[in-house]
């Protein structure tokens, strides 16, 4: 029985008892999944088809699940050879000596799996072999003998799964030699043929950027791949918010001493859907959803290492420590050359900005609903925003610094300063704790700076806010007496 085969009658049995067949894909229920099912029950080579980040190479790894657990191989064989069907001269001269004595060994399932990352240095004698002539003259062997044959990659996953990652990286000489592999199952090696009937499951995985970038699947080769599977971004933010926790690396004594409460956590997602829409960033490249998991896991060390300085027992993820999640984001977006312009820190702090303004409208109502409007008769403002006495307060030259290590009652007691402040954040939430009601304060100081109606300066470690003439004229007098402070 083929590999496929035997895939596919697991894969049959699965189906059938209702296993899930593909464990901790979050978002791809209803699209990738069912997909791979088809293409697996067709017995099928694949190809998935996406930009970074979108666990392509996590599903190929899942499909090591569907086979049986052992298999029964020729000891001693390079390509895994079936003691039924053996297709290499070793194992087949090796029975013939050996009848019903011929060892074999069992092979798990685990080991039955080949992956190769395609860079431009691969070579055609790493996927599918090349003479050793060192072989073929101790054993006295023609260079066209088959076992004068060091075989590559392909032959030795042999009754295997085996996935080639980044496939167009793969120059077009070497894609060319998969042809016959992948339909025929010759195998040319420096002008000598061998039929060598190999028994592979082909997973291939590509980026669609490469296919004008770095290069391009060949066509011929396209055409041997039965089905193409495009993967995909979570549509939503709760299947954003359900991988990050899921794969970010959080320890039991991080988890015990900080407290991240869903709002943070909507932030964090809300920076990879504002970057995959940013006219800064290229939408091309793709903005993987490994960039949420990094700023997260930076995002509670902030807080511990906060909680670690001043020595408490524990503490909880402020808003202001999404500045420490940072360098997860600069490092993990393509920019285009208005990006380039502004600079990576600024693109990160304008994507935070623009998720603030985002996340905030879910919480409180958006400032464009409720702005100053004039009289028809006096063209007098009408004073009716909610939020009016916190921008008195500030218009009034007062002003707050929120700092990035600062001890947490210091932070609460800051906030509670503002004027109207309090009585904002209790109109909407009436049953939020202390400790909450103090985060969604300092996420409308945030919210009303993103929506500019109060100036936000980062100033060496600490945060300003203010009154935006304030602000603007604290900037001109640094400016002109040349103050390198201001970022």
């Amino acid at each position: 029985m083929s590999i496929k085969e035997e895939i596919r009658q697991n894969l049959v049995k699965r189906l059938k008892s209702g296993q899930q067949t593909f464990e901790g894909m979050i978002g791809y229920e209803d699209s990738v999944i069912p997909e791979t099912e088809r293409a697996l029950l067709s017995r099928h080579n694949i190809l998935f088809l996406g930009l970074r980040g979108q666990a392509k190479t996590r599903m190929a790894r899942q499909m090591v699940h569907l086979l049986d657990e052992y298999i029964p191989v020729v000891a001693g064989s390079e390509v895994n050879d079936d003691p039924l069907q053996p297709v290499s001269t070793y194992a087949q001269n090796l029975i013939l000596q050996k009848g019903d004595d011929t060892p074999v060994e069992w092979l798990k399932r685990e080991a039955r799996y080949g992956e190769k990352l395609a860079t431009p240095d691969v070579s055609v004698a790493d996927l599918i072999g090349d003479i050793d002539p060192i072989k073929a003259a101790n054993q006295r062997l023609s260079f066209s003998h088959e076992e004068a044959i060091h075989y590559g990659m392909i032959p030795r996953c042999n009754r295997c799964i085996f996935v080639i990652n980044e496939l167009p990286d793969l120059q077009a000489p070497i894609q060319v030699a998969l042809f016959n592999i992948l339909e025929e199952g010759d195998v040319q090696i420096r002008g000598f043929k061998i039929r060598l009937p190999l028994d592979v499951m082909f997973v291939f995985t590509a980026n669609p950027e490469d296919y004008t970038n770095r290069g391009s699947i060949v066509t011929p080769l396209k055409d041997r791949i039965q089905s193409q599977i495009l993967t995909h971004y979570p549509k939503t933010i709760d299947q954003a918010l359900q991988i990050t926790e899921q794969e970010a690396q959080i320890t039991p004594e991080q988890s015990s001493k900080v407290e991240v409460s869903d709002v943070v956590k909507r932030l964090i997602e809300q920076i990879a859907f504002e970057a995959r829409t940013s006219e800064y960033v290229d939408k091309k490249s793709g903005v993987s959803a490994r960039m949420s998991i990094a700023a997260y896991e930076n995002l509670v060390s902030t807080a511990e290492r906060r909680c670690i300085l001043f020595k408490e027992p524990s503490t909880q993820a402020w808003i202001s420590d999404l500045a420490g999640a940072i360098p997860a984001i600069t490092g993990k977006i393509e920019l285009v050359y208005e990006g380039e312009q502004e600079g990576p820190y600024q693109v990160a702090v304008h994507l935070l900005d623009k998720s603030i303004r985002t996340i905030y409208g879910q919480y409180f109502p958006a400032p464009e609903k409720t702005r100053k409007k004039r009289s028809t008769k006096t063209d007098a403002p009408v004073q009716h925003a909610p939020y009016q006495p916190i921008l008195n307060w500030f218009e009034n030259g007062n002003s707050i610094d929120l700092y990035v290590d600062m001890k947490d009652q210091a932070r609460i007691q800051a906030l509670y300063k503002v004027d109207g402040l309090y009585a904002y954040v209790t109109k909407y939430f009436k049953n939020a704790d202390e400790w909450q009601r103090a985060l969604l304060m300092e996420l409308v100081l945030y919210g009303l700076a993103a929506h500019s109606l109060i100036s936000k300066r980062i100033i060496e470690r600490k945060t300003k806010f203010e009154d935006i003439m304030n602000g603007m004229m604290d900037q001109l007098d640094k400016l002109s007496q040349g103050d390198p402070e201001d970022e």
